[in-house]
């Protein structure tokens, strides 16, 4: 298979006659998330199950298998046995880092390439493919296969090395432009960005992650909080098959149609879940004040939003919390209420593990805790 040769942007061959309908909608859908959003009161501390359950799904789409559950429970102290299942966690943990990095650099200066660079460095960052030019643009050929499969028989090869940096001023400079439709922009911007396959590992996690820094720099969302992967890892086959298909006839149009359906469904399914972890929240702050009669009860439920599950150590040793024996005392009511479940009991000078239950189900959309 000889590489592959991106057409240079903007796509001249765009039917957008058709394409209205799937942009109306999608805009719609858009819009009304944001709106969600920009009511949720703190969405950085009540939407964080989310962002991590984002990164999660936008991992499982590359093959780990970690889940929410997993994640939250390593970061709380849980000992995990299997190295392949940390390793897991920890590229998650990494696409969680990147995302907010990208967000601390989107406000001081515009997306680069250089942004691209600083994202790869932190997303790769003492895990599988560390050792892949992380944070450099490739300078030899790559190939989507399977592993040991040769370049002759891979699913895809990317463009040559030789013109790469052509290829992506070309993208950079349409990521900056100021297409008919910014969704339909947004479309062209995330399969190129595949087809350039700029890096030699990470490539799928970070093409994903432009989608919120997009819509929040292109100003669509308040924050860059828009979570597409569950639409596409739950669509995964469709997914892959419709960006190696770009490059035949009519393919493009399949292609931005397939990503304004996916924005559209995810962004009502994202306004659900984020409605319903307001709703969770306004819910339990009333039953928490009463159950614990302390003025610290918000500040406490605030940082059980912020990581549902944790060591109870964790909270007596912030400076934002009151005397430990109180700390405690709420902790205790809270169990006593069914609020929080014990993961893990105190032992020795381990402390005990506790969740917030009902968010880590909410997020995942079925019972796991």
């Amino acid at each position: 298979m000889k590489p592959f040769v991106p057409e240079k942007l903007p796509i001249s061959d765009v039917d957008w006659a058709s394409l209205i309908p799937f942009i109306g909608k999608a805009n719609r859908c858009l819009k009304f998330y944001d709106g969600v959003l920009y009511g949720v009161p703190n969405s950085e501390v009540l939407l964080a199950p989310l962002t991590t359950q984002e990164a999660v799904l936008s991992s499982r789409i590359e093959g780990t298998q970690a889940n929410l559950e997993d994640v939250l429970k390593f970061e709380a102290g849980e000992v995990i046995g299997e190295d392949s299942r940390r390793e897991d966690i920890q590229e998650i943990i990494n696409y969680r880092q990147a995302l907010r990095r990208a967000e601390e650099l989107l406000k001081t200066k515009p997306f680069c390439l250089n942004t691209l660079l600083e994202l790869h460095t932190v997303l790769l960052d003492s895990v599988r493919g560390f050792n892949k030019g992380r944070g450099k643009f490739r300078t030899v050929q790559n190939w989507v296969a399977k592993p040991g499969t040769p370049m002759e028989q891979a699913d895809f090869v990317p463009p040559d090395p030789l013109h790469l940096m052509e290829y992506l001023g070309d993208w950079e400079k349409y990521y900056h432009f100021e297409d008919s439709d910014p969704l339909v922009q947004l479309a062209i911007i995330h399969a190129q960005f595949e087809i350039i396959h700029p890096f030699l590992d990470g490539n799928g996690r970070i093409g994903r992650m432009l989608i919120p820094l997009f819509l929040y720099e292109k100003k669509l969302l308040e924050r860059p909080r828009f979570y597409l992967s569950e639409y596409l890892e739950g669509h995964r086959d469709e997914y892959v098959q419709h960006l190696r298909e770009l490059g035949q006839p009519g393919s493009w149009d399949r292609w931005i149609k397939f990503f304004l359906t996916a924005v559209a469904v995810q962004a009502e399914s994202n306004s659900t879940k984020a409605k319903a972890i307001q709703d969770l929240y306004e819910n339990l702050k009333e039953q928490v004040l009463q159950l614990t009669r302390s003025q610290y009860a918000v500040p406490l439920l605030d940082r059980i939003f912020e990581r549902p599950v944790f060591l109870s150590s964790d909270l007596t040793s912030r400076k934002d919390m009151p005397s430990v024996p109180m700390v405690l005392s709420m902790l205790n009511n809270l169990k006593k209420a069914g609020v929080l479940k014990v993961i893990r009991e105190s032992s020795g000078r381990r402390a005990q593990i506790l969740a917030l239950a009902e968010l880590i189900n909410l997020c995942e959309g079925k019972p796991v805790l």
